[in-house]
């Protein structure tokens, strides 16, 4: 299997969310210098003459991209569910990152709040997660970065630094404010590091505390009232199929009404190491 850790992967389908998830993917090549992908998954029954035309509307729209802002766009279309081969192709081409479309919560296209999670929880690879273009093609101005007790918060921490060496990004770090004292200082562990590695690498931040009952709520007003660029989370480890079916916190972040896109990192991802994004 082709192995392509310079790609920016954005699943495609022609729809509008599709195209702004493209726009941010090339906001990011451009500074990266990273290709992009244009992936389409077609149903199992899909003729070859289908096959075919789906891949030539792709690599036109692929030749566009390239006319009018210089990004190197490669293009993959493969039969199956999004569910498989998303995570498939993205994990076997051990690609940098995958920009997203999804449609909210609700609606009848298939990558809705809860069915983005479900392909993201199977990928190895980080995910931008987006509803809306981009406000504008030079940078991610504020990044909201909750921070909790769990071990593996730390993994994220690499996307924040990643942003902010691009993107000359501040970082917005949410304290869970936590009344047990070994998750009080299981916390305060994890800020003190994330705090220790942002200075280290030259990164604005600012810090806020919110009551860690209400962190999905608070980490949504604060994003609201900043108009932030991006939120960064981590996904449930061991994601279950009741939390696809009643809903796990992640989704309704990632669906906000506000539209603000949400890069979300799964626990012991292989994107813990920055390096094939900033050197090379």
């Amino acid at each position: 299997m082709e192995v392509d850790s310079k790609m920016i992967v954005v699943p495609w389908d022609f729809t509008p969310v599709t195209e702004y998830a493209l726009q941010h993917a090339i906001k990011i090549s451009l500074m990266t210098r990273n290709d992009v992908c244009l992936l389409h998954i077609v149903e199992k029954i899909t003729t070859e003459g289908g096959m075919k035309a789906k891949q030539a509307a792709m690599e036109n729209r692929g030749a566009d991209v390239e006319r009018k802002f210089g990004v190197k766009v490669k293009t993959h279309v493969a039969r199956g569910s999004i569910f498989k081969q998303i995570p498939e192709f993205v994990n076997d081409r051990k690609a940098s990152l995958v920009v997203m479309g999804t449609h909210g919560m609700s609606g009848m296209q298939k990558l809705t709040g809860s069915w983005a999670l479900k392909v993201i929880a199977k990928s190895k690879v980080p995910y931008i997660v987006v509803q809306a273009p981009p406000d504008d093609n030079e940078r991610y101005h504020n990044i909201v970065f909750p921070v909790d007790f769990r071990s593996e918060e730390k993994e994220k921490l690499s996307m924040a630094i990643f942003m902010g060496k691009y993107f000359d990004s501040k970082i917005h770090i949410l304290k869970a404010q936590r009344k047990d004292d070994s998750l009080a200082k299981k916390t305060n562990l994890n800020l003190n590091y994330t705090v220790r590695m942002l200075i280290q690498n030259n990164i604005e931040y600012e810090l806020h505390e919110i009551p860690a009952d209400k962190i999905g709520e608070r980490t949504l007003e604060i994003a609201q009232e900043m108009k932030a660029d991006l939120i960064l989370i981590m996904t449930t480890k061991d994601i279950t199929f009741a939390d696809f079916v009643f809903g796990a916190k992640e989704q309704f972040i990632i669906a906000n009404s506000s539209k603000i896109p949400v890069c979300c990192v799964n626990p012991t991802s292989a994107y813990a190491n920055v390096g094939q994004f900033m050197y090379g």
